[in-house]
């Protein structure tokens, strides 16, 4: 069993707002899965390969450096190529494509290859669509967080409208709808609840309750696994 966390679920459910809280809460590392596929979307939107090309976006792939470096704060920061991707993969256009790019297998084999080399390295908490049924299916915690689609809208404009960004509150919902399309029809890694998961439904809940409700159980799970590993089988 791998110590980390796994939290799965649609776009715009809170998890990577949660999933920063609990590793800060616990002492694990966050990983921000979804930006490496996002970062990924922005290089091939920036050189005009199209998002049904597999043959041009696996070239792509296997010609990128991606690498994750520590912050002063201890967190961890994306690099591209040398160069941290900074905001410019939360742009609008960067987020409607992503999952045109997501569902290519050889795209998704190489980040979940990496993935899992960081999974085994540290104590994480990874966010994603597949991280506790592909990445970490043997993880310490599974959570499936959700919420309905206008609560999701709803804080996905609140999250643009805070970083500056001009949005347009139609397409982001129509963004969020095309998402969810792709993510649970895809047949590389589709979104679905993995087994053992437990499943939270976020809406109408503030961050504070979701991020206690999950360190609680993780730190349930860490004590199970000290009693398990201090009293072997004979």
């Amino acid at each position: 069993m791998v110590r980390g966390i796994a939290i799965d679920g649609p776009a715009g459910a809170g998890k990577s707002t949660i999933a920063r809280r609990v590793a800060r809460a616990l002492g694990f590392q966050y990983i921000d899965t979804g930006a490496i596929y996002r970062a990924l979307t922005l290089k091939a939107y920036r050189a005009n390969i199209p998002l049904d090309d597999e043959h041009a976006l696996n070239a792509l792939v296997a010609g990128t450096d991606l690498t994750f470096q520590a912050r002063e704060d201890g967190s961890l920061e994306l690099y591209m190529d040398g160069t941290s991707v900074g905001e410019a993969i939360r742009a609008p256009e960067i987020g409607e494509r992503v999952s045109l790019l997501a569902r290519h297998p050889r795209v998704r084999e190489a980040v979940v290859k990496q993935l899992k080399t960081l999974a085994e390295q540290m104590d994480v908490v990874m966010d994603g669509r597949d991280i506790g049924t592909v990445v970490m299916p043997d993880a310490m915690l599974k959570i499936y967080l959700t919420a309905s689609l206008e609560e999701r809208h709803r804080r996905r404009l609140l999250e643009l409208e805070q970083k500056g960004l001009d949005v347009d509150a139609e397409r982001v919902k129509d963004e969020l709808q095309k998402r969810d399309d792709l993510d649970y029809s895809r047949a590389s890694g589709p979104l679905k609840i993995a087994d053992g998961a437990v499943v939270l439904d976020t809406t109408g809940l503030d961050i504070e309750t979701v991020t206690e409700t999950i360190v609680q159980m993780a730190r349930e799970r860490m004590n199970r696994l000290k009693v398990s590993s201090s009293h072997p089988p004979s």
